[in-house]
């Protein structure tokens, strides 16, 4: 995972076209480490979730090309291996383990629901949440999670006028996605056992929120494209 970091941190300072393909072997090896490193990840996450075992880990990584049509940014590349690792595969509903591998320390580890663009998941988890509201309290203080994790997510100011303001959790009814991250220094991503065993605690941690959400979204269906 070293020379992963390095091809990246090189790739950000030199975010072209012609450097990206005359260093496309360093692209190759790089892209194969990170690769290994995620089929690691599946056999160590699924110690706890065997709902990811199925997945190839080819299958779950994303692109680096960037769409910059309407971006004043026009570097062509993210300079970032990532990857979803999930029950459906990297679709980001229903949620699992993410992985976003950065130089400068940016590295992170993240679960939960991403995606506040679909409004039919939002609606899904927010009466889920509505209705089992003790639950989702219970998850926020259950001690391995708590240590870890607060849940993020994009959020409206007020809560929706269809659900109670006095709820007791009224706050995360303003959601519109409810997700953690845990960040991890280039040091620790430089030793991929480490690496690996690092990533898995931080997953067996956060699976209560995932299996929390998941269950609010056993009924969604990805809108057809």
């Amino acid at each position: 995972m070293k020379d992963v970091l390095d091809y990246l941190t090189d790739l950000s300072q030199n975010n072209n076209r012609e450097w990206f393909h005359a260093n496309k072997d360093r692209y190759q090896n790089a892209n194969t480490a990170f690769v290994r490193c995620i089929g690691e990840l599946i056999t160590a996450i699924g110690a706890f979730d065997a709902g990811i075992l199925h997945n190839s880990p080819k299958e779950l990584t994303f692109k680096m090309m960037r769409d910059t049509r309407f971006s004043r940014d026009k570097s062509p590349y993210n300079p970032m291996f990532r990857a979803h690792i999930a029950p459906a595969g990297k679709l980001p509903i229903p949620v699992g383990y993410y992985v976003a591998i950065a130089p400068g320390d940016r590295s992170f580890l993240g679960g939960g629901l991403f995606a506040s663009m679909f409004k039919d998941a939002t609606a899904m988890v927010r009466d889920h949440i509505a209705a089992n509201g003790e639950a989702f309290g219970a998850l926020l203080r259950e001690e391995a999670f708590a240590a870890r994790y607060r849940v993020k997510g994009e959020a409206l100011k007020q809560v929706p006028k269809e659900y109670d303001a006095t709820h007791p959790q009224a706050e995360y009814l303003k959601y519109k996605s409810w997700y953690v991250e845990a960040f991890v220094p280039d040091e620790a991503v430089a030793d991929t056992d480490g690496f690996v065993r690092r990533a898995a605690r931080a997953f067996r941690a956060m699976k209560p929120l995932n299996d929390y959400l998941n269950a609010a979204l056993r009924n969604f269906k990805m809108p057809a494209r």
